[in-house]
């Protein structure tokens, strides 16, 4: 267990500290893996995960500023970018592509709008949005923000944001991964 939660690490996969416990931050960090090599998210690091860990698959980095956070929807993962390296991959659920109505009282679909934006706002603690509660969000289009939340399935789930762990929401606060005016590209 410890020998893949390094291996995981040292990709960038972020699980916190290797601990040889396959609690929910390997889960989500197997999750990564998953999206970034094509396979099915279960978080289950089974043969064909394996496989891919041995390879080394990490997601590509695409262009923009050498500091930013890249939204990979196909991958379903998330890529913080510092000084022109990938730095740190986690997964995320974004817009699930379902119907809903939107905080105006209007039919919306649930997508994640590709683009590239910058981090306008930020709440430190919970914020009580129209369709949800956010932790520690990171607002980058409009109501649209990275944020922590509980669940964060192996599918697209969100009505457009970009779940990640309530860890992960963490990390990205205690290393001041996104401050006010960073880039974030979705593709």
């Amino acid at each position: 267990m410890l020998e893949l939660q390094q291996q995981l690490s040292a990709l960038g996969y972020w699980l916190g500290t290797p601990d040889s416990s396959y609690g929910d931050l390997t889960v989500q960090a197997v999750m990564a893996l998953q999206g970034s090599a094509g396979l099915g998210r279960d978080g289950i690091a089974g043969p064909r995960t394996m496989s891919a860990l041995e390879r080394g698959v990490r997601p590509p980095v695409h262009g923009g500023p050498a500091n930013r956070v890249e939204v990979d929807l196909d991958r379903q993962v998330l890529l913080v970018v510092r000084g022109g390296a990938l730095e740190y991959v986690l997964h995320t659920s974004t817009g699930s592509g379902e119907r809903y109505i939107s905080s105006q009282g209007n039919p919306a679909i649930a997508t994640t709008p590709p683009g590239t934006f910058s981090v306008f706002r930020f709440v430190d603690g919970w914020d009580e949005a129209p369709l949800g509660t956010l932790y520690r969000p990171r607002y980058f289009n409009r109501g649209i923000a990275v944020h922590g939340l509980g669940s964060v399935p192996g599918y697209p789930a969100s009505h457009g944001c970009a779940r990640v762990s309530n860890s992960a929401m963490d990390l990205i606060w205690s290393r001041d991964l996104m401050p006010i005016g960073t880039t974030v590209v979705v593709h």
